[in-house]
């Protein structure tokens, strides 16, 4: 085909103007997405999966605006049709009207995300030179990031307890308000024994990295772990245990109690009574209970959070008494009811076993974390929710959960400046993930008008 002939045809067939709709069209819908999604705190894989498809689409739709022609008997194929006979002008006429109109929508919604914020040119200019001329913040020396266990058992399939493990030493030590300790969405991304410690230690914003790795054989455990300072590849604190299963649950304590004295780090008496804390005395409990931890949070359907379910509710089968158990239960029921299964069984299941987490143990943050969620997910109690989760703050310091839902429920409730604080301490305990930083960038219009005299 003539190369004049071929760009006629293109013209005459409105690919180029199938081409800029739908460009206009596909930004529209990811601007908005962008926007809409994290209302419902839809999962970061959610966004990007709708930017591929967009992208995917384009050349999809350009070759049917070719091979296609509509009619006014429907659908044909464009040779099929005879020039006479076509009506690609009209409906190219049409086509650019619609463009138009999305055009002067998408410039509306340009406009109000980069013109709005902006109060004043000298504004700007005297934040760009502060930001400018402030030095990078220096990193604590009281940070830690705790980095995947390795599992060495012979069993793969184990791979749940050296996590369960990882996750439970992170947890006591995020409790402890004289650390910033990075949080497991972040640290999971790694290997367990990276190659450039430095390298990670500044992706993640630390002083120190803790490895480990875990072997179960039988009823035997063996844990390895050590503690690195970033800066000069030196160990801080190295420590091997072999236990039983029945005596794992003290390794926990032990190592974060370890990892703090290192550290010098000052804990409080209520710090230190969390250390000594025993969940269970039930083995087969405890490690039903990581099974449905490890469930968790790997799930991305409602199938895995139903298996997380399961073990949760095999974890109070076996110990009635075990709070932590029922914790998470009413946890993962109230995900599920606020995500897919908005039903009374579902709610009276999600409040019954908060109401037995409380019976046990109302003091446990755990207990109080999935108060707030209930109160949060269930109830659409915004302003209880907020003060368990304002509570909740000063006692577990580096759960970004629980900054991430004060920002949530904050900027519901107009108070955008404790969304914005809550936001950044997200951003900073979890440094390698991309939805807070996106929702920082939505609230940029906020964050900019505070700063206006």
């Amino acid at each position: 085909m003539n190369p004049r002939n071929f760009f006629a045809e293109l013209k005459r067939r409105n690919v180029y103007k199938v081409a800029v709709a739908y460009a206009v069209v596909g930004w529209l819908v990811i601007q908005i997405s962008s926007t809409v999604l994290p209302t419902f705190h839809a999962p970061e894989w959610v966004a990007q999966t709708l930017v591929v498809l967009v992208a995917l689409g384009f050349p999809i739709a350009l070759v049917l605006a070719w091979a296609f022609e509509l009619t006014p008997e429907g659908i044909k194929r464009a040779d099929e049709v005879a020039p006479d006979e076509s009506i690609t002008r009209k409906t190219g006429r049409k086509l650019v009207g619609i463009t138009v109109a999305l055009a002067v929508i998408a410039a509306g919604l340009f406009a109000f995300q980069w013109l709005r914020p902006t109060s004043s040119p000298t504004l700007r200019q005297s934040e760009a030179a502060k930001s400018s001329a402030t030095p990078a913040p220096l990193i604590p020396e009281k940070s830690i990031a705790v980095l995947p266990f390795e599992n060495l058992s012979r069993d793969k399939e184990n791979a749940y307890f050296a996590e369960g493990i990882q996750d439970e030493i992170l947890t006591r030590l995020a409790k402890m308000a004289a650390l910033k300790v990075i949080s497991r969405t972040s640290t999971q991304k790694y290997k367990s024994t990276p190659e450039n410690l430095r390298e990670v230690g500044k992706q993640l914003g630390v002083a120190n990295l803790l490895e480990g790795s875990v072997q179960r054989v039988a009823n035997a455990v063996h844990v390895n772990v050590q503690l690195i300072r970033v800066a000069t590849d030196e160990h801080l604190w190295a420590e091997s245990y072999n236990r039983k299963l029945d005596d794992i649950f003290a390794v926990e304590g032990e190592v974060a109690g370890a990892i703090a004295e290192a550290l010098n780090a000052r804990l409080s008496g209520a710090e230190k009574a969390i250390l000594a804390q025993k969940p269970t005395n039930n083995s087969a409990a405890y490690d039903a209970y990581l099974w449905g931890v490890a469930q968790y949070w790997h799930s991305a359907s409602q199938d895995e959070q139903e298996a997380a379910v399961r073990s949760f509710e095999e974890a109070t089968r076996l110990d009635p008494q075990f709070a932590e158990a029922w914790a998470a239960l009413s946890r993962s029921h109230s995900v599920i009811f606020f995500h897919s299964d908005v039903t009374p069984t579902r709610r009276k299941a999600a409040e019954d076993a908060l109401a037995e987490a409380t019976r046990l143990r109302p003091d446990l943050a755990e207990t109080q974390l999935a108060r707030g969620y209930f109160q949060y997910w269930v109830l659409h109690d915004y302003k209880g929710a907020l003060e368990m989760m304002r509570q909740l703050r000063n006692s577990w310091p580096s759960n970004p959960e629980i900054h991430q839902v004060i920002a949530f429920i904050s900027a519901r409730l107009g108070l955008w400046q404790e969304s914005i604080e809550s936001i950044d301490r997200v951003i900073a305990l979890s440094p390698r993930e991309l939805f807070p930083r996106s929702q920082a960038i939505l609230r940029a219009p906020t964050r900019h008008n505070a700063l206006e005299p």
